[in-house]
């Protein structure tokens, strides 16, 4: 065998040497995860840059979600957002009464603080309150479904500012009545050229003392809905549990105008773009269809009793009119005779809640406009 040349071996082991001695100085900058970081080596600039999912714009303002029924109550929660993001979650309902408050008092505000963090519907249930978390994640994806879908329907309009007030669809729409301790309250907007012009109450309080406190309060209350235009208004000083009703009342009329002005929005939309100059677009003043049927209102009560309303409704528009309930007895039976008649009528003529009072039935004809326009409300008009 030929023995290698102690030379040549000398030489091969310094050039292995050297080449061990390249490879671990080249090596050694990416075995450091902080270095690597640093020099943008280890993340794509594409992936560092762009969020996972590419997350969907939501509306800012206020928006309710829909009530999600649990073995123990309703939950149901509300989001304030500003700058496309969750500054507040609160939950306006949730399950009352013997253990309920305790658990919730102490589940509620940790379910609230999660919503905010996360700023998604995807929270841990709180331990100890698996029901109320359970309807707290349902009304908070709604809530967010909603606020998602005003969001995409500012960008397509080109409101997608920071800022931007969204719009309230033209028209009379009744709040969720909100209950109290003394009572439900419950508020009707009347809203033309996107502006609320009329706030009422058609649900306070009555008997004893609240008779006299909220003669003082809802007055003021519904001036206060009209001046700010939203559902930031004060409490009146007394009145308490009246405004804390009042308000989220309020706040569900102004969610379901809001939607409505979404919808007309993103229909003037779809007929600007079939049209090509928005002809068939009927701007925010047409009445929404009313769904085939027959639908009963709420009962309202009045000084003399109580008027119902129910409504049939063919082909999207009314086509008869009856008063289920009106007040009896004495005087009343002469004045209802007179009066349900024609308001019958003027319903199934008008189309709508737009009638006018019967001379010398003030009370029978202010209530049946209240249960008209709850059952309209229900017919989707």
């Amino acid at each position: 065998m030929r023995k290698s040349h102690p030379v040549r071996r000398a030489v091969l082991a310094t050039a292995a040497t050297v080449s061990g001695i390249v490879l671990l100085l080249t090596l050694k900058p990416g075995s450091d995860q902080g270095s690597a970081d640093a020099a943008g080596g280890a993340v794509p600039p594409a992936a560092a840059q762009s969020p996972q999912g590419g997350a969907q714009t939501i509306a800012n303002g206020t928006v309710t979600g829909d009530a999600a029924d649990t073995q123990y109550g309703a939950v149901q929660v509300r989001l304030t957002v500003s700058g496309g993001k969750i500054t507040e979650a609160e939950a306006v309902q949730s399950p009352k009464g013997g253990q309920s408050d305790q658990i919730n008092a102490n589940a509620v505000p940790k379910l609230n603080q999660a919503a905010i963090t996360a700023q998604s519907g995807e929270i841990d249930a709180v331990s100890g309150a698996t029901y109320t978390s359970t309807g707290y994640k349902k009304s908070l994806q709604s809530a967010l479904d909603k606020a998602k879908a005003a969001g995409a329907a500012e960008s397509g309009n080109g409101q997608g500012g920071a800022g931007s007030a969204q719009a309230l669809g033209d028209g009379t729409v009744t709040g969720d009545a909100a209950q109290t301790q003394y009572g439900a309250v419950q508020v009707r907007l009347t809203v033309s050229g996107g502006k609320i012009t009329e706030a009422e109450a058609v649900q306070s309080p009555k008997g004893g003392q609240s008779d006299q406190i909220n003669a003082n309060a809802v007055p003021k209350l519904n001036q206060a809905a009209i001046t700010a235009q939203s559902g930031e208004i004060d409490a009146v000083s007394g009145a308490t549990y009246t405004s804390t009703g009042y308000k989220k009342s309020l706040q569900s009329a102004l969610d379901k105008a809001k939607a409505a002005g979404a919808a007309e929005s993103a229909g003037a939309s779809a007929a600007d773009a079939s049209t090509g100059d928005g002809s068939a677009g009927s701007g925010g003043n047409a009445q929404a269809a009313l769904k085939d049927g027959i639908v009963t209102g709420d009962a309202a009560q009045t000084e003399y009793g109580a008027v119902q309303v129910r409504i049939t409704v063919e082909g999207g528009k009314i086509t008869k009119a009856e008063a289920v309930q009106a007040p009896k007895g004495g005087q009343s039976d002469r004045v209802t005779n007179q009066s349900v008649p024609r308001l019958n009528q003027a319903v199934v003529k008008t189309g709508g809640a737009d009638i006018d009072a019967v001379s010398g039935a003030t009370y029978t004809s202010a209530g049946y406009k209240k249960s008209l326009q709850s059952a309209l409300d229900q017919a989707g008009g």
